[in-house]
């Protein structure tokens, strides 16, 4: 037994794996212990053993085997992980153990299958049973079937799911084995008790005789119904219940409730399998169906209906085949075979259910019509069938057809209509049967019980009573107002009756549904179980329902039995409650009035009516108002009294006093009595006729009123309207209208006939006479209030002058909001009323859209339009998609009836040719809006195929598709989508981009819903597979998807749905399903009116108080939270406060401005930044979409709830638009007072406005582009530069508005577009505005093009982005576009590019063709200036104005107005007369212009200052020069305004024009040379520098290539400009402003100005590129040493890397660079040595040593190492803590390199270190490397050899000989010939006389004299060295003789010599600035400001004369116009003088 003490000693688990049985059998028993004594189920110890419990049960040792078993059971009784073995050990049992002879084995097994499914595997174990029962070995198939059964009757049919169960049950029938049927009866026994009846169908087809012994066996059955006894572990709950219950003894009163819940419903169609038929038709079935024969019909059709006969058939396509069976069931002469294609048709519904649903809308009507045949077994196959197909779709989706057909003359058709509504309203719910339906049924059906065939009257009594049953009294009464009590009573006698039919129809659960939803409203349907012993209470509705009723009612008014006061609180829709019954009163005849009369009248008053003299009439009049005052309302006879009134005269009464006196009684009466119709119906008439009447008008309108109030509005109006157009007075007419405006203002607009009234406006709009037309346009306005922009529909086909009035008329009303009725609701009783109220409200828009007049195009859609559509040839496919089209765009608003048309757009939306596709969508998304709501009856045919479009490969298809299906949703509501299985098995498909769009849409529309079908469900497993889906996007949206999905089916379903994956899948899954649980938003509120019904309610009976709680909770529900869901909600709550009269409204305002103190707008500190990382990050979505999806405004919405006040972000995300508008006004009136607010949330307020501009409302549009006004000027005001994020998330939006067609809209559009250039640049603009011209729109196409010629007129060619030519080229596509306004403004455009460019323009469009290039060389010819001008006439237009303008404005002194203008009226005449008369530079005239205006309206900003200057004139005093405020008045220290004029004379350097570039750089120069003036350049470098750079690059680019300009212009520009920059760094203290991105350009611009070799062959040429290698060598010395320094490395590293720049630009950013080197020494400390490490180790990274090495030329490797050597030497080892800013430094090269640089320095350098530095640093050089030397002497050799870069190379070798005296060239010289030596020699000789000049730099500066003429007006006297006082002592009025001294130079009058430039003195550093990213974002923000000035003074035009005249550079004009020139400016002078005094 020594092998036995082995296996003894090892662990439990290895015991259970050992070979011997014995061993095994201890270690299985010892595990059972353990098992049983483990308490923690989460203990490690069980995860040992997952592996091996498959083992323990399939152990081959039958002993072993039963020890196994035990432990198994016991391991998945305990422990935690059970759960993963189940697969595999349930297969275990099933093979190994169910075959086992022992009994205790099978048991066992059979225990271990149950605690299985207890510990929730269910579903795994029945697979596995399920597979036993395909096992060959019948023992196995028994214990399968047995355990199954076991599991049934313990567990129930809730956990285990029987249908997979029914589908083997009949092939176990069939077994050969008679123990497997024995068991498979046993088991059908157990499934029985479950379902019953549900189980025969899928048996039906068993053997005759088992089926019989079954019946035998089910009869036996016990009915009690059967219970759950074992429960899972999540059910613990329901065990403990259960226990008690049986505890307590059986089940005495097991309630209801747990049976509900153990015993679910099971449909029997459920359960059975789906047969597929369309595929076994008959071949021949389609041509028998047509066959001339009935018999080959008949067996067609015979053949059909065997297949229908399948209880449940497979989707598919049955279009085909249901289009055939209608048109049997229509057309067919054959009543048989009528019936016996109905039948099929009802076989084929029941067959498919939900899927039959799309062909519904197309079968109904045919059937309805067919009702006319009177056989009975026709009609009732037709029955049968409708009724099937009712079941397949909605009441609501059919409800069109059905109320088309219950007009219809036949009476079999009405009474069958009628019949079909009764039983369907059987199968509604309150909720499936709203009011929106009940109330065009009852409206139909009120005329079926009025009918004359008493057969049609029982058919309406019968579906009204059902209604009345259905739906409660509540709902229905309203419609019932009319009815007289005998059939009133009629209706609610057949209501009683129909409880029965209910309760036979359906089962107990469907009794119970129906049930629970309506007690709760009104106790309409009793009984809350199935039980039907509650029928009694069922029966007497009556007084259960009056009850609380009157409670919520309040005390019934004037003593009106309570049951009428109960049904009008309850809501009779607004109709006044007491007066129901009384409303009908019939027609007395006159003797009866008589009589009634003389019982209320004195006699006197009777006899005098008629009497012949007026005052006795009158005085009978006074009686009888006196009497009608008296009398008590239940005593009146208003109708007898009326009569009286209206016996003759009547109303043709003459005397317009006892005229005056009737009306009034009228009114009276009206008011005080119970006014009927009746009696209406006898005075109106009248009234209407003395509406007109100049004096008794008034009278008649008030007594109109009255009876408006007593009869209600809608049915007042409609008579009173109907009446006076019935008549030809238009006085009437138009006084009738008008006194209908303001009723429906007083009254509302609740309940009124608008198709009535528009029919009667129509007229009223083409009345001749004009007061008519004015009335009606009145009155269309105030209907505009109640029912928004749909209302204009109704009148698009007016002429369109009328169109104008009455859009003119809405535009009015926009914004305003319709005024609470204060008329008509006094008779509401309590809080009740409200409900109905409100909804009435509500439903007001939705109605209109329904009254709209339709079309039916049924008859357009013809069988050739069809077959064009599917035609094989793509273009005629395409020619039948234009002609849907236009019928459409024809039809406006179309019936539902549209033939073939969806089946034949189905199939287009999957053609191959894409555009196809999208033209269908586009035709659906029309269809949509044209046919409105109707359009559900077509989800299912053609709204679940757009959404396979989703699936498509190409993104602008899928945009198209989900356009579109948002468009059908938008009008159809989700539920139709929902229902039914197509949304799941659109899912289903694995197309990735069909479910990220699908999952996207769900995730945005489900959130808005309250309540989902529950075939959402379907949708759950794949959404599952979406969540694991190979595609990233799709499980991303499928995880977005999730908290929508479980917020309506509920954690527990998706967590039970997750039963069928796989085990790793579903725990992924669950932990998704947890964290989606945590985010999983609420529910959408039911709308608020609900609280309103239930606080009125449950309120004290005190009426005021009741009513006032209920308002005051009525409004701030409604106030604080849109509901997503009905977008009427709001209107709701407007109307919901005036309500009970007045005096409640203020309460709930008062509570809303207590929160309504404080800012709108929190600061949150870095907020915004964050914002924008967000979205760079991709955290949040990146604001981009054609149309805004709802995440989009959720995300928005949570953004803004940080920074934005709650109340207002409330409105701001209000479903209804009034609540924008009152954002809105909130926001303006906080715009000034919260700027930091505004601009800290100003994207996010951006973003809303931009959902703004996608709303319909045009009164928001207003209202929004009003604020944008407002908010961009604020924003230029603050200077505030809008960044990328902000414009990119709101210009697009912007600019889709510019298409908008009302003009007002474009026109604010196009300002706001203006203002934007002022704090957004311009050329930035310029790209989205060109993006705007590739739109669909034209309009917004035009626009686009003439907002772009604007901005190349303002700011010249350098806002076109990306080149001018291509921006050129894309302008120019549009010429030839098709619409004739887009063709203009494109013509335009490029004219006015034309003016300013000249004939380039075509160079830069290329190539046009010739019908295009036609149109615009005409249009050039006729529209342009001449080019030659071009430069002139920009001058002229906007920027010289503007200039001027700014200028002044920014002195603060305007002149008087008067003065001005008659000076502007000479200068234009002048300007237009002489293009080429001379002007003067600006500086002078503006500042004259300036003070002449200035007659002493000085603003007391800084009186002292001008009082001094006045006095200049006559002392001299020694003062600053005033010469400089003269120059520019920009600069004076004029506060904030001195920045904007800087920037305005900065954006000017870079314009277009040459002319104006000189004038604003004379302007800068002047400035910069005066020491105390210059610092107002402070701040404005790099501003100042981009825009001479940008001039640099025009010049570079466009004018050097432009061969008409003058070249000398050129050189003269290029003179001022390097002139100015000169002057700017001399001035080290504003050249160190200079930020690295602006110098990096700045080098890269003048580097490129010396290489230009079309510059050299200007005569001036050379002196230009000398001019520039100075001015380089000054910006080296000068800037900020960190900035250059970094600006060149990178420089370099880009020119290295671009392949197109030539090696002599590396060469001369290096030979920068060592320039820089040998200045390190005196700048080393100033430098930030960290940023240019950085800039080195990034240098390294992009160029690796190797890559370095590869290089042409070595200079780029050896300048790298020499510039890193020398640091070391300066800086030592101190150099290795420098590297901080580098990230990851031991990646980097730089340190390596540095360190071996220190080690070999040290070595060589040892104690020499301390030499002078700089000689020391060369020596260094020349040890490291001699040959170094020797290469950049060749280098420099070379150069002086090649013809282009002689001079450079001369200066270079004169520079390196200064350098290193000891350099020996002679070695370069010996080799060359005599000639080169001798030029050698000589031009260092000539270099070095130049350089060592006489202390002043001769005018080789590259300052010519031209341009010292125009740029640089300096004095005539010596200059003084210190650089700003360019003047001498002089001051006062000399000052002006020098200016005109000046002034005659300019015009070539006396030159007088020029005095060189003062040396240049070098000053102290400062401190470093720190760096800008790139110049150009830099200029553009900048230059933005700069229409600031532009725009605000705009309107001033302070021009004179001689600005508007020709610039500086063109031709000198003769002295005459000079001179003349000049005596102006005497005169001038004069007159300053003068007026000083």
């Amino acid at each position: 037994m020594g092998d036995d003490s082995e296996w003894m000693k090892l662990p439990i688990d290895q015991k259970c794996e050992h070979k011997l049985w014995k061993a095994r059998l201890n270690g299985y028993e010892e595990a059972l212990k353990l098992f049983q004594k483990i308490d923690d189920e989460k203990s490690p110890e069980w995860s040992k053993y997952l592996g091996l419990i498959k083992k323990f049960v399939t152990d081959s040792n039958a002993v072993a085997q039963l020890k196994g078993l035990e432990a198994a059971l016991a391991y998945v009784e305990n422990a935690h992980v059970a759960g993963k073995t189940t697969g595999e050990v349930a297969s275990g049992v099933v093979n190994k153990v169910f075959n086992q002879p022992k009994a205790r084995a099978k048991e066992l097994g059979l225990d271990i299958c149950l605690m299985y499914i207890e510990i929730e595997k269910g579903e795994a174990v029945q697979e596995e049973l399920l597979k036993g029962l395909d096992n060959k070995n019948p023992k196995i198939i028994v214990a399968c079937i047995e355990t199954l059964r076991k599991a049934l009757s313990e567990f129930g049919s809730k956990i285990i799911s029987l249908k997979p169960i029914i589908k083997v049950l009949p092939k176990l029938f069939e077994s050969r084995e008679k123990a497997v049927r024995d068991e498979a009866k046993l088991l059908a026994v157990e499934i029985y008790r479950w379902i019953r009846d549900a189980l025969r169908p899928p048996l039906q087809n068993i053997n005759s005789v088992q089926l019989k012994e079954l019946e035998e066996e089910w009869v036996k059955v016990s009915s009690a119904a059967p219970k759950q006894t074992r429960f899972l572990r999540s059910q613990q709950e329901l065990k403990a219940k259960f226990e008690e219950q049986q505890a307590v003894g059986g089940d005495a009163d097991g309630g209801g409730d747990d049976e509900e819940e153990a015993v679910p419903q099971v449909d029997a169609y459920e359960l059975l399998e789906a047969v597929e038929i369309l595929s076994k038709l008959p071949k021949d079935f389609y041509e028998k169906i047509e066959a001339k024969k009935w018999q080959e019909r008949k067996e067609a059709l015979e053949a059909v209906e065997l297949l229908v006969k399948n209880p449940k058939l497979e989707s598919g396509d049955y279009a085909d085949l249901v289009k055939v069976l209608k048109k049997v069931v229509g057309k067919d002469t054959n009543v048989m075979l009528v019936a016996l294609a109905a039948k099929c048709l009802a076989g084929l519904a029941a067959g498919l259910r939900k899927k039959f649903g799309q062909y519904a809308g197309h079968v109904v009507p045919t059937i309805l019509e067919k009702f006319k045949e009177k056989k009975p077994q026709v009609v009732q196959a037709l029955q049968e069938a409708i009724d099937a197909i009712f079941l397949t779709t909605t009441l609501q989706n059919i409800s069109e057809d059905v109320l088309a057909v219950m007009d219809n003359k036949n009476p079999t058709i009405k009474q069958q209509t009628s019949l079909f509504i009764a039983r369907s309203f059987r199968h509604c719910t309150p909720s499936t049967l709203p009011k929106s339906l009940l109330k065009p049924f009852c409206a139909a059906l009120l005329k079926h019980i009025n009918d004359s065939a008493p057969e049609v009257r029982d058919a309406g009594f019968e579906a009204l009573g059902t209604a009345l049953k259905v739906a409660g009294e509540k709902a229905v009464n309203p419609f019932l107002a009319d009815v007289d009590k005998l059939k009133l009573d009629r209706i609610k006698e057949c209501a009683e009756k129909v409880e029965l039919v209910y309760g036979k129809k359906t089962g107990g659960a469907a009794e119970k549904k129906e049930g629970k939803p309506v007690t709760g409203k009104t106790p309409a349907l009793s009984g809350t179980g199935g039980d039907k012993e509650t029928k009694d209470g069922a029966t007497k509705p009556g007084p259960l329902k009056k009850a609380p009723a009157v409670k919520s009612g309040g005390p019934p008014k004037k003593g009106k039995p309570a049951a009428a006061a109960g049904m009008g609180g309850a809501g009779a829709k607004g109709k006044k409650g007491p007066e129901t019954k009384e409303i009908f009163e019939s027609e007395l005849s006159i003797e009866v009035c008589e009589e009634k009369a003389a019982a209320v009248l004195p006699a006197s008053c009777i006899q005098q009516l008629d009497s012949g003299n007026w005052k006795e009439r009158l005085a009978c009049m006074e009686e009888f108002q006196k009497a009608v005052e008296l009398m008590e309302r239940s005593e009146m006879p208003c109708q007898a009294l009326v009569r009286m009134l209206a016996k003759k005269p009547g109303w043709k009464e003459t005397n317009f006093q006892v005229m005056q006196m009737k009306l009034h009684i009228v009114a009276l009466i009206a008011q005080k009595g119970n006014f009927s119709k009746t009696s209406a119906q006898v005075v109106l008439d009248g009234l209407v006729d003395k509406v007109g009447d100049v004096k008794c008008g008034s009278n008649a309108k008030e007594a109109m009123t009255a009876i408006a109030e007593a009869c209600q509005l809608p049915w007042t109006a409609e008579q009173v309207v109907a009446m006076a157009f019935s008549q030809k007075n238009p006085k009437n007419q138009s006084e009738t209208l008008n006194w209908l405006s303001n009723a429906i203002k007083e009254f509302g607009f609740s309940g009124l006939n608008v198709k009535a009234f528009i029919s009667n406006v129509k007229t009223a709009l083409a009345a001749t006479n004009p007061a008519v037309r004015t009335s009606a346009i009145t009155l269309l306005g105030v209907m505009y209030l109640y029912v928004g922009p749909p209302l204009r529909m109704f009148f698009e086909d007016e002429k369109p002058a009328l169109l104008s009035q009455i859009d003119a008329e809405f535009e009015k009303m926009q914004g305003q909001t319709a005024p609470a009725p204060t008329r008509g609701i006094s008779k509401h009783s309590g809080g009740g009323g409200d409900d109905g109220e409100e909804e009435e409200q509500e439903d007001v828009g939705n109605d209109v859209v329904d009254l709209l007049p339709r079309t039916d195009i049924g008859d357009k859609i013809t069988a050739e339009l069809v077959s064009k559509i599917g035609d094989k040839n793509w273009k005629i496919r395409k020619e039948g998609l234009d002609e849907v089209t236009s019928i459409i765009n024809d039809a406006k608003f179309i019936q539902p009836n549209i033939g073939e048309l969806p089946a034949a757009l189905k199939s287009r939306l999957n053609d191959s040719n894409k555009i196809l596709v999208q033209q269908t969508l586009s035709i659906l998304q029309q269809l949509a809006t044209a046919m409105g709501p109707n359009i559900k009856q077509h989800v299912k045919n053609l709204g679940i195929p757009v959404i396979t479009v989703l699936g498509d490969s190409k993104n602008n298809v899928r945009a198209a598709a989900l356009a579109t299906v948002n468009a059908w949703a938008e009008q159809t509501g989700m539920k139709e989508w929902l229902e039914g299985e197509d949304l799941s098995e659109e899912l289903k498909k694995e197309n990735p981009f069909l479910r990220q769009e699908l999952l996207g849409w769900l995730a945005e529309k489900l959130p808005t819903l309250r309540s989902v079908p529950s075939d959402l469900l379907l949708c759950v497993p794949h959404l599952y597979s979406c969540l694991e889906d190979r595609n990233g996007d799709v499980r991303k949206k499928a995880q977005d998807a999730l908290p929508f999905f479980m917020m309506h089916l509920g954690f527990e379903k998706m967590a039970k749905a997750t039963g069928k994956l796989k085990p790793t899948s579903k725990d992924q899954v669950l932990a998704m399903l947890e964290k989606a649980k945590a985010n999983m938003p609420a529910k959408p509120a039911p709308p608020a009116k609900v609280s309103s019904r239930v606080v009125g309610g449950a309120a004290p009976a005190k009426f005021q108080s009741a009513s006032a709680v209920a308002e005051d909770s009525g409004s701030n529900t409604m106030e604080s939270k849109p509901d997503p869901k009905k977008a009427k909600a709001g209107g709701a709550s407007s109307k919901a406060k005036g309500v009970q009269g007045k005096k409640v409204i203020s309460k709930p305002n008062l509570k809303e401005d207590d929160d309504k103190s404080g800012p709108i707008f929190i600061i949150i500190p870095n907020g915004k930044e964050q914002r924008m990382k967000d979205e760079k990050g991709l955290k949040v979505l990146k604001w981009n979409f054609t149309t805004p999806r709802d995440e989009y405004i959720e995300q928005l919405k949570t953004q803004m709830s940080s920074c934005v006040a709650k109340w207002l972000q409330d409105e701001m995300f209000h479903a209804d638009f009034q609540h924008h508008n009152k954002a809105l006004a909130v926001m303006i009136e906080h715009l000034e007072s919260e700027k930091d607010g505004v601009i800290s949330c100003l994207d996010l307020i951006l973003k809303w406005l931009t959902l703004r501009f996608f709303d319909t409302n045009t009164s928001v549009l207003m209202k929004a582009l009003e604020y944008l006004k407002l908010l961009f000027n604020l924003l230029s005001q603050e200077e505030y530069h809008l960044t990328e994020n902000e414009a990119s998330s709101f210009i697009p939006y912007l600019i889709l508005k510019v298409g908008e067609p009302k003009d007002v809209i474009r026109k604010d559009v196009r300002a706001i577009l203006n203002r934007m250039c002022l704090i957004y640049p311009a050329s930035k603009m310029f790209t989205f505005i060109m993006e705007g011209t590739k739109s669909k729109n034209s309009k917004q196409r035009a626009e686009c093009l003439e907002e772009l010629g604007c901005l190349v007129e303002s700011y010249g060619m350098n806002v076109c982005q990306p080149t001018p030519g291509k921006a050129l080229k894309e302008m120019a596509t549009h010429i030839g576009d098709r619409d004739n306004t887009v063709r203009n403004a494109a013509l335009n455009t490029i004219v006015t590019v034309y003016n300013v460019h000249g004939d380039q323009v075509f160079k830069l469009i290329g190539n046009l063709s010739e019908k295009d290039m036609s149109m615009l060389e005409e249009r050039i010819k006729r529209s342009a200036k001449r080019p030659s001008a071009a430069p002139v006439r920009q001058v002229e237009e906007k920027p010289q104005r503007t200039q001027n303008i700014s200028a002044n404005a920014s002195m603060l002194r305007k002149g008087p107005a008067e003065d001005m203008s008659s000076k502007l009226n000479q200068n234009r005449n002048m300007g237009s007369h002489s293009e080429t008369t001379h002007t003067v530079p600006r500086e002078f005239q503006l500042d004259l212009d300036e003070i002449e205006n200035d007659n002493g309206t000085v603003r007391c900003e800084m009186p002292a200052l001008v009082q001094h200057k006045l006095d200049d004139i006559f002392e001299p005093v020694l003062i600053p020069e005033p010469k400089i405020r003269a120059v520019s008045p920009h600069f004076d220290d004029m506060h904030s305004n001195t920045a904007s004029t800087i920037n305005f004379v900065i954006s000017q350097v870079a314009s277009g024009d040459i002319n104006t570039s000189i004038q604003a750089l004379a302007q800068i120069d002047e400035v910069l040379r005066q020491e105390d003036k210059a610092e107002a350049m402070s701040g404005h470098i790099d501003q100042f520098l981009i825009a001479t750079l940008m001039q640099l690059r025009l010049i570079y680019n466009t004018h050097m290539a432009d061969e008409k300009l003058d070249k000398d212009e050129i050189v003269k520009l290029y003179s001022c400009i390097i002139g100015s920059m000169i002057s700017l760094f001399q001035i080290e203290s504003l050249a160190r402003e200079a930020s690295t991105g602006v110098l990096k350009d700045l080098m890269h611009g003048l580097i490129t100005l010396m290489l230009d070799s079309r510059v050299e062959d200007l005569e001036e040429g050379e002196q230009v590129i000398r001019s520039v290698n100075l001015l380089v060598v000054k910006v080296l010395e000068k800037s900020d040493q960190t900035n250059i320094l970094s600006a060149l490395l990178v420089l370099l590293q880009d020119s290295l890397l671009a392949t197109a720049s030539s090696p002599k630009f590396s060469e001369l950013v290096m030979k920068c660079l060592w320039r820089m080197v040998r200045l390190l020494p005196e700048t080393i400390n100033s430098i930030n040595l960290d940023r240019i490490l950085l800039d080195i180790h990034i240098f390294m990274k992009v160029f690796p040593k190797e890559k370095l090495k590869q290089c042409k030329s070595e200079f780029p490797i050896r300048t790298l190492k020499t510039l890193l050597h020398t640091l070391c030497k300066l800086k030592g080892p101190k150099i290795l803590d420098h590297l901080t800013m580098i990230d990851n430094k031991n990646e980097s090269e730089l340190e390596a390199h540095l360190c071996r640089v220190m080690k070999h320095s040290m070595d060589q350098t040892g104690s020499k270190a301390d030499k002078d530095t700089e000689k020391g640093a060369s020596r260094i050089e020349e040890k490291a490397s001699k040959a170094k030397v020797n290469d950049i002497l060749a280098e420099i050799f070379k150069k002086i050899g090649s013809k282009e870069n002689t001079k450079e190379g001369l200066a270079e070798l004169y520079e390196y000989k200064k350098k290193y005296s000891d350099a020996d060239i002679e070695p370069f010289l010996k080799n060359s010939s005599q000639f080169f030596q001798s030029y050698v020699e000589r031009g260092l000789r000539l270099i070095e006389t130049e350089r060592e000049g006489k202390g002043r730099i001769a005018a080789s500066t590259g300052i010519s004299p031209q341009m010292e003429g125009t740029c640089i007006p300096a004095s005539t006297h010596a200059v003084s060295s210190s650089i700003g006082n360019t003047n001498g002592e002089e001051v006062g009025p000399s000052v002006y003789l020098e200016r005109l001294k000046i002034l005659r130079q300019r015009c070539g009058l006396d030159n007088a010599k020029q005095e060189d430039r003062p040396p240049l003195t070098s000053l102290l550093s400062k401190p470093a600035v720190p760096t800008v990213a790139s110049s150009t974002d830099m200029l553009h923000s900048k230059l933005s400001q700069l229409r600031e000035s532009r725009e605000q003074y705009q309107h001033l035009d302070l021009d004179s004369n001689q600005t508007h005249s020709s610039g500086i550079g063109t031709a000198l004009a003769s002295p005459s116009s000079a001179a003349a020139n000049i005596d102006d400016l005497k005169k001038r002078l004069e007159r300053i003088k003068s007026s000083r005094k």
